[in-house]
Order: C-alpha cells, then structure tokens, then sequence
C-alpha cells in the first residue's frame, strides 16, 4: 500500500442548524473550561474555554496511566513486574500531604497491575512516583516521556512537568487535550480502559472508591478520571456510550465534586439526546467503476480509504445525499491512493462533508497498442463531449 492509502481521513465538518432541526444551543455550565466530543468522528458539541492551559490536577494520572500502557504494550514493563517503593514514593513523602494515595511503604515491593490500579482508581500520588521511577528511572525522565506522547497525540498546548498532578505553574493542561489523550486511552488500549470504571480498589487493607461517582449513577459511563487541588478546582472527564455513540467530557474549575458530576451529565445528556454518530462508509468504500484510459484494465474501483462517520442532528441522517464528483478523464497509471475526484454529503443546501476520493486499486500502463487506440478514443469522446 502507498504512504497516501495510510494516511488517516478526519471528518471534520460544520453543519449549520435550521429552526426545524430541533437542536437547542448547548447547556449553561459552571466551569473555567469544558468541551464535548464525539469519540469517533472527533466533532465537538459543545465548549469553552477548550485551549485554555489550565492546572490538571489529578486529571494529570490519565497521562501517567497511558505512558505505562504505551510501555506494556511495547513488552518493556509487564504487569506482573515487582516494582520497590522509594522513598520519593512513600506515602508519608511531605509533598504528599493531604493528598490521595495508595498507602504504599518504602523497601516494599507492588505489583505494576496493583499500581496501576492504585493511580487509576485509588488516584494515589505515591504510585504515579513509583511507576515513574519504575519506568523511567526518575520522575523527571518520565516527564519528558509524557510530553513525548503528549506531542505525539496532538496535545499542542499541554505540558506536564511531574506524574500526579500536584501544583506546578509549568504544569498545564487543555480542555481539548484532554478529550485527545482520554479518546487515546479508550481506543488503543481498551484492557486498560476497563480499569476505569472499577467501583473500587483495596490495597494494603484498605479499600477506597473510585472518585467518579458518576459511575454508579449512570450505567452508560464508564470513565475516566476526577482531579482536585485548590487551583485546578474540581475537574472531571468522563465518557459514556448509549445506542452505539460515544461521548467524551471534560469539564475544568468547578466549584464542588456535585457540580463537576452535575454539569457532565448536563453535557453528556445533551449531546445523546439531540445527536447521533451516524457511519456514513465503512473502511476501503467503493463509490464507483469509472473507466479508465490507456490502461492494463478498463476500469478501476475509486471510493473512500477511511472509515467515514459523522455526527448529526438526531434524525437527520436518512436525509443525507451523496454526491459524486470524478476527473473527467482517468489516465493509468493510477497508483492507490491518487486522488481521483471528491465526494459530498449533504443534507438540504449545507454540505456536511467532503472529501477526496481516491483509487482503490493500481493500475499499470497498457502496451503501446492499447494506449495508442485509447488517445484516438479520448480525442473523439473529447470532440463529443464539446
């Protein structure tokens, strides 16, 4: 396959909203920041102050948690791997003062899947240092990890300069960053996403509650994580899934654990109630079989390389229109991948969505004959096309 057949199609579209869609603006939340995604076409619902940096607190663990499953899934740290708790780890390290913890003790050795689940659902600052010093040998190197991913991911105005959270002005994160590394985190390692909606973890004897209470209260979330420091406020980002649509929220600088929980479901409830995800093409869609000229075959499969979805007003998808718009005239060679024409989606007078379309299949040049007989073709269907 050519570099261009690997290259990933992003359905980004703005659909404007006539009187008769029926979608109200989005709901009044009390926080410095929010934002509401559609996990799998990307298409945000509803935000403000989205790519402001603001201080993540605790929020701070989905990175922490998602370089340890980047490094499980490389083979490099395992699960079952003992991990002895420093000094800088101990839950009595003065830093970590009124803080969450896991309660783990210095000289002693932990299970990777227990401290994973001590940061995940314990939110426990000591095992973020552990697994940070386990992986990278310092904390400090283990920032960097984490801006190395956070780079990779697109997470453009987000900065991390420790493991969990706890105050630093260097240390910032966005609203819209954090919908990024929490769709990441649910879609390239759903084992350890389940993690997530764990209602509780015992560690050393004591048995703590996962913190998104959301999670008891509402059967279609199930994530991700809750954050608290006196300059972050209270945050949460969550997602849920009901009729096949998946939700992403975040919600930054809150005033209450309530609010933080009331003002997501606020946006989660609307998002399900007034869209839908809507699969437009599955991956490798052909439109059409155009023909092509001075080629080793007469006609070659064009359509979409991505899977293609959208998000809509709540049933307006039945009404969308395909357009189809190709080269008047394709010439081999055609490599898969060359852009062959444009697709639209449309939906009265608002196009949705557009895109190239693209061949699906090579085509290598005809003999000399071949190509000699299709230039006196194209010359006469050029004359009657005028």
């Amino acid at each position: 396959m050519t570099k261009r057949l690997l290259v990933t199609l992003f359905a980004v579209f703005t659909l404007t909203v006539h009187a008769d869609d029926m979608v109200p603006s989005p709901p009044q939340v009390d926080a410095t920041a929010y934002i509401l995604v559609d996990a799998a076409s990307g298409a945000v619902l509803a935000e403000h102050n989205a790519d402001m940096p603001l201080p993540p607190a605790s929020l701070t663990k989905m990175m922490t948690a998602y370089v340890l499953a980047t490094e499980m899934a490389a083979g490099r740290i395992g699960k079952d791997d003992m991990v002895t708790v420093s000094e800088n780890a101990w839950s009595q390290n003065p830093i970590f003062a009124g803080s969450s913890l896991m309660w783990i003790e210095p000289g002693k050795d932990v299970r990777i899947e227990d401290l994973e689940r001590g940061i995940v659902i314990s939110s426990g600052n000591d095992a973020t240092v552990a697994v940070a010093e386990h992986v990278a040998g310092s904390e400090a190197v283990f920032a960097e990890m984490m801006n190395t991913q956070a780079e990779a991911l697109g997470m453009n105005d987000s900065h991390f300069v420790n493991s969990h959270g706890l105050p630093d002005p260097n240390h910032v994160v966005t609203a819209r960053d954090l919908s990024t590394l929490a769709k990441a985190i649910i879609t390239r390692f759903p084992e350890h996403y389940a993690l997530y909606k764990e209602p509780d973890f015992t560690y050393n004897n004591i048995k703590q509650y996962n913190r998104n209470t959301l999670l008891g209260e509402d059967p279609s979330v199930d994530g991700l994580k809750t954050g608290h420091t006196a300059e972050a406020g209270y945050c949460l980002v969550a997602s849920a899934e009901r009729r096949g649509m998946r939700l992403i929220s975040v919600v930054m600088g809150t005033k209450s654990t309530k609010a933080r929980k009331n003002e997501t479901r606020s946006l989660l409830n609307y998002g399900f109630r007034f869209y839908e995800s809507a699969e437009v093409f599955g991956p490798l869609h052909e439109l059409e079989k155009p023909r092509v000229w001075k080629g080793q075959q007469d006609v070659v499969a064009v359509g979409l390389v991505d899977k293609t979805v959208l998000t809509l007003p709540r049933g307006k998808a039945k009404n969308l229109v395909t357009t189809v718009e190709l080269e008047p005239q394709l010439v081999a060679p055609l490599a898969v991948g060359d852009k062959v024409g444009t697709v639209k989606l449309s939906i009265g007078e608002e196009t949705v969505f557009e895109a190239p379309v693209v061949a699906l299949e090579a085509v290598e040049p005809g003999g000399f004959l071949s190509r000699l007989w299709d230039s006196i073709m194209m010359w006469f269907s050029g004359l009657f096309a005028t």
